[in-house]
Parts: structure tokens; C-alpha cells; sequence
């Protein structure tokens, strides 16, 4: 069993709410494998040491994750979208303790450059980078002694705790939360959206659906108000920037499945490698999906069964524990697809 340390989001102040962050499930999953987690908010922690200006806290807070490694001497170092976290930092981590390894691992999408930027800061002070998107986009990361992997969205059934699968009447049939619907668009079935249109577009096709749309024409949602939002509709819609890249998704479609609800998604993702049509459902046209959405309003029966169906496919497939131990394998040694069944392991 190892002793590590996670730097990442965490929610400790106010200004963290997110109760379905990535780095709170994989703590979980280390800690539930046997691990000891050291877990430490960088953005907090240098808005502390900067009196609220991260830029400011930023040198203090390096220093201070030295010798708290120095102190601690974990055998791994998990680094979630740290970017408080210099390169220069983790290279004198390294020299204080020989035989560290160190994963950084990141969800955004890797069509964004600015997030190319951030991860290939780190890429030579690293022993591993895992993604959430495969194929091209993630093999374009890889080059001469750099090792880059696909991650998948985990889920935890402690956090993700509703059962909209066990509701035949909810109160909501579908839900879909956006944080920003114009800026940037999102390109759903080869056409550039503002959601908003998107949505007004499917409500006017399916007038009889009644539609949960924080952030869309109502407050967007975090924290437990945002968990209480997904245990009210029986289906969700997991609309990412782009739907075209291999296997990107947001983490939102772990937050609708783990909850119960039966998630659409465009079938361009990939995820029918996974999953079956009556398991989540995919759609390659608008068309197509207006036509699911009214006929699982009208079958809440076919629904509920599908929506179970997904959930228990996602739990066994992307449970928490098990992504937790495959960055732990993989960041010591070589991993294998019959252990964890998805594609473009670590290389």
C-alpha cells in the first residue's frame, strides 16, 4: 500500500462547491484500495499564502509543497490540473525523494490549447499523464520517453446517490445544466450551438416534456443544490464542447448515469463501444434524438429499465476504485485491457 499525495481541487473554502469533482472521487478510490491520501487544494492553499491572490501565494505555496512532501515521503504524487504546482517544483520533489513517481492526469478537452499548454508544462517532469480523451487527440501528446494514457470519467456511488431509475413519475422528464450556453458554442451533430437555441429547438419539437435547464433559463447549479437538480428528472442530456473527439465527454455523463438517469449522448463520442442501445441513448442526428427523448417520455417502464441498465454497465466500468488502481498500476508498471477494458493505455 502506498502513501500519496493528491494536489488538486478539494472543497475547501466557499469557493469550491463542486461535491462531483474527479479529484474528490479518486481520493476515495485510492483511500477505499488501501492507501493512505495526503489531499491538498493548490488553488486554495496559494490564495491563502498570496491574502486571496493566488499569483501572489503561488512562490510561497511551491515552497510549502516541497517540504511538505520532505515531511510526508509519499511513494506517489497525484497532480490534478494543479496548475499552481510549477515544473521546477516537482523536478526538486523528485531530487529530495528518489524513487517518487508522479502522474498528472486532466479532464479537460484536449482540443483547448490552452489546456495542451498546461499539460505539456509538466510532461518532462512527470512519469505518466492520463487524459479523458483517446485516439489521435491523446496520441499527439506522446513522444520519446513521455507516457500519456487515456483516463476515463470515474463514478462513485457514494456521491452519485440518486435512483432515477427506481422513479417512474419524476418530476422532470429531462435535465441538461450548462454553465455558459453561447461562449464557446457547442458543435452538437455537425452544427456550431448556442444552447439555448438548442434547447428552445428540441422544446418546441416536444412540447409536452418538462425540461430542468440550470444555467439555460434559471441559475446555474453547484454543490448539493446541484445534486438534488439531478435527482429530479428522469433523463439527462451529456452535451460536451464537441462531440466528435474520441471518448471526450464531460464528467457530467458519470453525474447522470451514477444518478439514475438515462443519458444521451451523440453516438460520434465512441461510448457505443461501451455501451449498448439500451443503455444510454445515442444519437446522431437531432431528429433521431427528439424521437428517444418522446418515446422514453412515453415508456417510463423502457426508460427506468435502460436507465439501470447504463448505470450499473458505467459503475461497473468506471467505478472509482477501479480507476484509482489503474493510475496506481499504471504509474509503476504496464497495465493490461482485460483488467480495465477501455483503449489507449498508457505508451
Amino acid at each position: 500500500m502506498l502513501r500519496i499525495v493528491h494536489i488538486g481541487y478539494a472543497p475547501v473554502s466557499l469557493k469550491s462547491l463542486n461535491q462531483h469533482a474527479t479529484g474528490i472521487k479518486l481520493c476515495n478510490g485510492f483511500i477505499r484500495n488501501g492507501h493512505q491520501v495526503l489531499a491538498l487544494s493548490d488553488r486554495d492553499l496559494a490564495r491563502g499564502f498570496g491574502f486571496g491572490h493566488r499569483r501572489l501565494g503561488r512562490g510561497p505555496f511551491n515552497r510549502m509543497i516541497r517540504d511538505y512532501c520532505r515531511a510526508h515521503k509519499p511513494e506517489l504524487l497525484v497532480l490534478g490540473h494543479a496548475d499552481m504546482v510549477d515544473a521546477q517544483t516537482i523536478a526538486a520533489i523528485r531530487g529530495d525523494l528518489p524513487g517518487l513517481r508522479v502522474v498528472q492526469w486532466n479532464v479537460d478537452p484536449l482540443f483547448e490549447p490552452d489546456n495542451i499548454r498546461r499539460i505539456e508544462g509538466k510532461l518532462g517532469v512527470v512519469d505518466l499523464t492520463l487524459v479523458s480523451t483517446a485516439g489521435a487527440s491523446m496520441a499527439a501528446l506522446r513522444r520519446p520517453g513521455v507516457r500519456v494514457g487515456f483516463m476515463p470519467n470515474p463514478v462513485d456511488l457514494s456521491i452519485e446517490r440518486g435512483r432515477m431509475d427506481e422513479v417512474e413519475t419524476p418530476d422532470f422528464d429531462i435535465f441538461y445544466a450548462c454553465g455558459n450556453p453561447s461562449r464557446p458554442p457547442r458543435h452538437v451533430c455537425g452544427q456550431d450551438w448556442d444552447m439555448r437555441d438548442f434547447v428552445a429547438g428540441l422544446q418546441a419539437r416536444l412540447p409536452g416534456l418538462r425540461w430542468l435547464t440550470p444555467g439555460i433559463d434559471r441559475p446555474f447549479l453547484n454543490g448539493a443544490a446541484y445534486q438534488a437538480a439531478l435527482c429530479q428528472a428522469g433523463m439527462g442530456l451529456n452535451i460536451s464542447r464537441r462531440g466528435d473527439d474520441f471518448l471526450y465527454s464531460s464528467d457530467r455523463l458519470a453525474h447522470l448515469t451514477g444518478n439514475g438517469q438515462l443519458a444521451f449522448i451523440e453516438r460520434a463520442t465512441g461510448y457505443d463501444r461501451f455501451f449498448g442501445e439500451d443503455e444510454m441513448g445515442f444519437f446522431s442526428s437531432l431528429e433521431e434524438l427528439a424521437e428517444m427523448l418522446a418515446r422514453y417520455k412515453a415508456e417510463p417502464r423502457a426508460r427506468m429499465r435502460a436507465a439501470a441498465a447504463g448505470r450499473a454497465r458505467y459503475a461497473e466500468l468506471f467505478n472509482e476504485r477501479r480507476v484509482a488502481a489503474y493510475i496506481v498500476e499504471a504509474a509503476f508498471g504496464e497495465t493490461r485491457e482485460s483488467d480495465y477494458p477501455w483503449p489507449d493505455h498508457p505508451a
